[in-house]
């Protein structure tokens, strides 16, 4: 743990030959910017945070206590049966470092460097004894909760990078991972210090093949110079960079005329 703390903070010296170490989150930063990713990365300017998601937490706490109460009995939750899914909460020593967000499931990709890592909700394991990565999502709207829209693309990544993690580590993994999707319902009459939820299983089949050239071409990434404003993953150009582009324009424009008088 010592040695991983030592490089954790630190930024990306072209040339290095030391281990690197990334989250998961940061592959998709790279995927929807990769000037945001060289900022975060070589100078350590990161892109400015939202508050955080405190009820989405809870949920995801209250849901990991609920299904380790069947992962002590090695008995399957009521969800797995209601939809017919063969398989039990996976039991295994190393499981509260998987979730632990500064640990992860964790692997060294021999190719960069890198040590790659990302903390896990929950994993169950099937009669044939491969892994099923499952992935806690919580939200509120009036219609039925899914993953198809164009921007839960990031979901699929998600899962797909802990499958690839999980293998790196040697174990056996099902392509089908799934989400427990909650959605807290709006169609109700008054609040009275509660939410109901209607919870959903929502299967995927992962395919993780674009992660290791996604590695690499992050690696490249950080041996350049820093990449010009362009296009987001997820369409459009990047709404941090047209910002700052914006903001810096603006500002070099209102010195140039405060310095001639203009």
């Amino acid at each position: 743990m010592a040695m991983q703390n030592s490089y954790r903070n630190q930024p990306y010296k072209p040339g290095q030959n030391g281990v690197y170490k990334l989250s998961r989150s940061r592959i998709e930063l790279f995927m929807q910017c990769p000037r945001c990713f060289w900022l975060a990365e070589r100078l350590k300017i990161s892109r400015p945070s939202g508050p955080p998601f405190n009820i989405n937490k809870t949920i995801d706490e209250l849901l990991k206590k609920e299904f380790d109460r069947y992962r002590k009995n090695g008995t399957p939750h009521p969800l797995m049966l209601d939809n017919n899914i063969k398989a039990v909460p996976y039991q295994h020593p190393m499981l509260d470092t998987w979730r632990y967000n500064f640990t992860g499931v964790s692997a060294v990709h021999k190719e960069t460097n890198f040590h790659i890592y990302g903390a896990i909700d929950d994993v169950w394991v099937d009669e044939e004894g491969e892994l099923i990565v499952v992935d806690y999502k919580a939200t509120s709207k009036s219609k039925d909760v899914d993953i198809d829209s164009e921007w839960q693309i990031s979901y699929k990544r998600q899962m797909e990078i802990y499958q690839w993690l999980l293998r790196r580590n040697g174990f056996m993994v099902n392509n089908r991972g799934f989400f427990v999707y909650t959605n807290a319902r709006i169609d109700v009459d008054e609040f009275n210090d509660s939410l109901e939820f209607r919870t959903k299983l929502i299967p995927y089949e992962g395919d993780d093949g674009w992660i290791d050239g996604t590695l690499i071409q992050m690696k490249a990434c950080l041996e350049g110079d820093m990449p010009d404003v362009g296009s987001a993953a997820m369409g459009g150009v990047c709404e941090f960079c047209a910002y700052a582009k914006a903001r810096t324009q603006i500002t070099i424009q209102s010195l140039q005329s405060t310095k001639t008088g203009k």
